[in-house]
């Protein structure tokens, strides 16, 4: 939890390549094409395999589409394209059963697979659910020997939203209820000796896809004989900037705890378009094997065999994290008051982003303050709370005095960074918050002391600079001076590190300040010094997304290359993400696959039209039944494909009209919103 050490695990075999142990974290995708449609599917393995995926999966409905399989991986096979093809189970085991044959994996999902009933209320007594359970085993057996037989993988793909009745009467619908089903099936593999598994915990929900890796993870490393490699993954993560920031976050958070063999970014996009996204995900973890060779990553006396218990601590290293890896509870911290608005406590993350331009160009000060603040357009417009400029010397402190008079009102909405002490002080009397830079080395501790009093107009954010010093440093640094600050009685204080290593730094801090019974809030910090937008945007969600899945954070502000617009969304996007600030509808869209039979990004795009000025809301946009009612657990309406350009829509997991026609499917959901008193007219 402190730093980067990958998880060891079991080798298993893909066709050509291999996933876990120490091979490079592999990126997939899936097909959307009719998998009957050999041509279009075949079309698309090869444009996936141009843009370099590692690994494609298939959806395999019917035993029919199993059959085609076979036509589909020889025509790949005869153009020289040897990517590993998955075939994607849900219900039919015929289909499972026949598809083996034709592919280097199969993935089942335990929620569906073998189940007697779905969506029911029904409780299930001790000797039901032993039966149910012996039911599945006598299931599942056929197809563990045929893998075994043929020498294929196998991924036990837990959704979070369809999970099995027996299940969530047992367990809920919770990450609790993901591990088991999948051990559930992890038992039967290993009684009967077949070892060839990988697992993934997939939700919609950043929060619960992270707590349900961990958990699996602390739970199958406990039970099972080896530790099985992982495949990520978001499920529903929608299209756009909102998809590859919750992608990001997600796989990101568990990447940066060691976690993660094989990655899937799920775009209601060209499946395509996932493919860049995952690399650019997977790009430092990759990089950091490379450089620090084989078991550079792993001290050699954790490089055991997989079955040793003591190769994978990940999670339960004796240093406890700071937060609950398995559930979320936001770190306490002490409200303060910044501007009219409450930072901490209970308040949700403010946002807080950074002028480019110098303030020797008052004109563009201005223009870019106005176009981040957007004081002139409608309050349901995603706009920056604060905005930062930096006062390096006397003439920065005049032209800001001038600045804050033409802004008027909008001025209260400027803060002020700085590293020189005189500047600081004086800052202290003109603006609302004054962030102070310590320079890792520099001696500043007394004169700083004194100038921070109550007796201040600004709130005082210190902000370590962390360059090459360890983790630790910084947390030892800031909780030294918030000792003799708060010895002081001093209050209305922020605390923020800047560093490339955001996850970890701030881990430390938390845990230094927990240690030390301080609660003053945290503002996350984090700037991605990067031209290329995608990478900007990955990098960004990773560390600032992470810490807010736990817990950690009261503001957040980012300083990145992107534009203005894109930049303040960006950071209403990764808290969003995070569901600690709900600034717009969430839309709870799936990739699409052979299984979908209408115009799904199309719909998504005339659906996002008309319901984005939803705040709060959320929207599950399915292309069948699969991704349908389970798969968008705690959406509050549905849009779910339900045969050739037909529509059912749902209020929560309750079908409310069914099978009308795609043509007028969106204006019916328009209405069904309204009635449920849900609507509010756009500005």
């Amino acid at each position: 939890m402190y730093q980067y050490r990958r998880r060891f695990t079991r080798e298993v075999a893909f066709g050509t390549i291999s996933l876990g142990g120490y091979q490079p974290i592999r990126v997939e995708s899936m097909t959307n094409t009719h998998t009957m449609d050999t041509v279009a599917t075949v079309e698309q393995c090869r444009r996936l395999y141009d843009a370099g995926c590692e690994i494609i999966r298939l959806t395999v409905p019917t035993e029919k589409d199993a059959e085609n399989l076979r036509y589909i991986r020889e025509q790949l096979r005869r153009d020289g394209i040897d990517t590993p093809l998955v075939a994607d189970i849900h219900f039919s085991a015929r289909a499972a059963l026949k598809a083996v044959e034709f592919v280097e994996n199969i993935r089942i999902n335990p929620g569906n697979y073998a189940t007697s009933q779905k969506f029911s209320s029904n409780e299930y007594t001790e000797e039901e659910y032993l039966n149910e359970i012996e039911h599945v085993r006598l299931e599942f057996a056929p197809l563990v020997e045929k893998t075994r037989q043929y020498g294929v993988s196998m991924r036990i793909g837990t959704n979070h939203g369809s999970l099995s009745d027996r299940i969530v009467g047992r367990y809920g619908n919770s990450p609790e209820g993901m591990v088991e089903a999948a051990l559930e099936f992890a038992r039967f593999c290993e009684e009967a000796g077949y070892y060839d598994i990988l697992f993934s915990m997939k939700s919609s929900n950043v929060r619960v896809m992270i707590q349900a890796y961990r958990l699996l993870v602390q739970e199958a490393d406990a039970e099972l004989r080896y530790a099985y490699p992982l495949h990520l993954g978001v499920t529903e993560a929608g299209d756009g900037d909102e998809g590859r920031v919750k992608s990001a976050m997600g796989i990101g958070a568990l990447l940066e705890d060691g976690l993660g063999d094989t990655i899937r970014v799920s775009l209601t996009e060209d499946p395509v378009n996932e493919v860049p996204v995952g690399f650019a995900i997977v790009k430092k973890y990759n990089e950091f094997h490379l450089v620090n060779g084989d078991r550079g990553h792993i001290p050699l006396k954790h490089v055991i065999d997989s079955r040793n218990k003591q190769a994978n601590h990940t999670l339960s290293t004796h240093e406890l994290p700071p937060f609950s890896p398995f559930s979320y509870q936001r770190r306490a911290s002490s409200q303060i008051a910044l501007a009219g608005m409450a930072i901490g406590g209970d308040n949700v993350p403010r946002v807080e982003t950074e002028v480019h331009a110098s303030l020797s160009d008052r004109d563009a000060v201005i223009e870019e303050i106005m176009m981040r603040l957007a004081p002139d357009k409608p309050q349901d417009i995603i706009r920056s709370e604060f905005v930062s400029v930096r006062v390096n010397n006397e003439g920065d402190l005049d032209a800001l005095d001038k600045l804050l008079g033409r802004l008027g009102e909008e001025g209260r909405c400027v803060v002020a960074s700085t590293s020189d002490l005189p500047i600081f002080g004086r800052l202290l009397h003109k603006v609302s918050k004054v962030r102070f830079d310590i320079i890792e080395g520099e001696r500043f501790e007394n004169e700083l002391l004194q100038l921070i009093g109550n007796e201040r107009l600004a709130v005082v954010e210190l902000c370590f600079l962390h360059q090459a010093s360890g983790y630790s440093v910084p947390a030892r640094v800031l909780v030294h001076l918030a000792e003799k600050l708060n010895r002081r009685h001093a209050h209305r204080l922020l605390f923020s590190v800047q560093s490339d290593h955001v996850v970890f730094v701030y881990r430390r801090l938390v845990q230094a300040f927990k240690s030390s019974s301080l609660d003053y809030p945290l503002l996350v910090r984090f700037k991605a010094d990067v031209s290329d937008r995608l990478e900007s945007i990955i990098k960004s969600s990773v560390q600032t997304g992470t810490l807010f899945c736990d817990g950690i954070g009261d503001m957040l502000s980012l300083n990145t290359m992107l534009s203005a617009d894109d930049e303040v969304s960006l950071a209403f996007n990764i808290l969003q993400g995070a569901r600690i600030r709900m600034s717009k509808t969430e839309f709870i869209s799936c990739p699409g696959c052979g299984r979908t039979y209408f115009e799904l990004e199309k719909a998504v795009a005339a659906i996002k039209q008309r319901t984005a000025h939803l705040k709060g809301l959320k929207i599950g946009i399915m292309g069948c039944i699969v991704n349908g009612p389970g798969e968008m657990a705690d959406a509050d309406f549905g849009y779910v494909g339900a045969g050739k350009n037909r529509i059912s829509l749902y209020v929560g997991r309750e079908c409310v009209e069914e099978n009308i026609s795609e043509q007028e499917a969106v204006e019916r959901l328009i209405s069904l919103i309204r009635v449920q008193g849900k609507w509010v007219d756009p500005v």
